[in-house]
């Protein structure tokens, strides 16, 4: 009886192939790729993993995230990009249009998730919005007509508005069709805009000493990951100034800033994910149509407000979504 019980598991064994036996299952590796510190971009990257975990991905278990920053320096994508590629990770998210760039010159063949950019047609990422057509797709906040409502919200709470200084980054990606709009409203509200060259740290007390000197009755700010990284320091600095000031992020207001009227970008973040998933069960990045955002915040910061002496009308209040008091 045992000699045959032993033949019997002799010929289970041999019967399995060593493929079948020894064939550990494979743990998808995602790369983030970022150009602000993992710190300003806390909340989104909460979102990100937030968004997997619905889906039933937790990271470290059945999943594993590369995460990659450029602090601020967008001459570092370039390289952190590269290394990515080297690691052959599955599927690249990227956190802003410069970091889609670094990734799309690093890999036509890699598949790519942007968690947001703002005109991926114009910039040259996809075909189209229905047919991206290459290794590229994603969610766009694709809404420029917002940055003409920004300045409209500050001609509404400073009606004697005439000047405003426009924090911008010439190598930002997406600052020329948001400017374009900026340009096309201040016409119409009969405003002249300041623009001013944001491209580090150095460069914010000299703005705001150039916006002080045309005598600018509020401030703009554009998006871009250079600014991104040192919204804190524009916020306290338009307080220390009295400039009513306006941003196109959530995280402006949170750190000091007045107001931010823009798309949710941890809502962006969060539905990233959803093309993560789906290209890991197979859907080519071509095939998948790039959405566009349905969420936007409008939010205002009471307590800046009255630091700088304004009042803000209550029928601006009542249309924001979250007032910090």
């Amino acid at each position: 009886m045992f000699r045959r019980i032993a033949i019997c598991s002799l010929l289970t064994i041999l019967t399995i192939s060593p493929g079948e036996a020894q064939q550990p299952t494979k743990i998808p590796r995602i790369g983030y790729l970022a150009i602000v510190s993992p710190s300003v971009n806390a909340d989104r990257i909460e979102a990100f993993r937030r968004g997997l975990r619905e889906l039933g991905y937790v990271e470290g278990k059945n999943i594993v995230i590369e995460w990659r920053s450029a602090r601020g320096e967008s001459d570092r994508l370039a390289a952190l990009a590269a290394e990515l590629v080297g690691l052959k990770v599955d599927v690249m998210v990227t956190a802003g249009p410069t970091p889609t760039r670094a990734a799309k010159e690093a890999s036509s063949t890699m598949p790519i998730v942007m968690a947001q950019s703002t005109d991926p047609v114009e910039s040259g990422f996809v075909a189209s919005l229905a047919r991206p057509g290459g290794n590229i797709t994603g969610l766009s906040t694709l809404s420029p007509e917002i940055s003409g409502k920004r300045l409209e919200l500050l001609k509404e709470i400073v009606p004697k508005l005439s000047r405003v200084a426009v924090f911008g980054t010439s190598k930002g990606a997406s600052n020329a069709p948001e400017l374009r709009e900026v340009e096309l409203a201040a016409g119409a509200l009969g405003v002249k805009l300041q623009l001013l060259d944001i491209m580090g740290l150095k460069d914010i007390e000299p703005a705001f000493r150039a916006a002080g000197k045309e005598r600018a009755d509020a401030v703009f700010v554009l998006s871009s990951g250079v600014i991104s990284e040192r919204q804190t320091e524009i916020a306290k600095l338009a307080t220390k100034n009295r400039l009513p000031a306006i941003s196109y992020s959530s995280r402006f207001v949170e750190t000091g800033g007045l107001m931010s009227y823009g798309v949710s970008f941890t809502d962006l973040d969060r539905r990233a994910a959803t093309y993560v998933d789906k290209i890991l069960k197979g859907a080519k990045p071509a095939d998948l149509p790039v959405e566009q955002p349905i969420k936007f915040e409008f939010i205002i910061n009471l307590k800046a407000a009255k630091q700088i002496g304004l009042t803000i009308p209550n029928r601006v209040l009542e249309r924001a979504n979250q007032v910090i008091k």
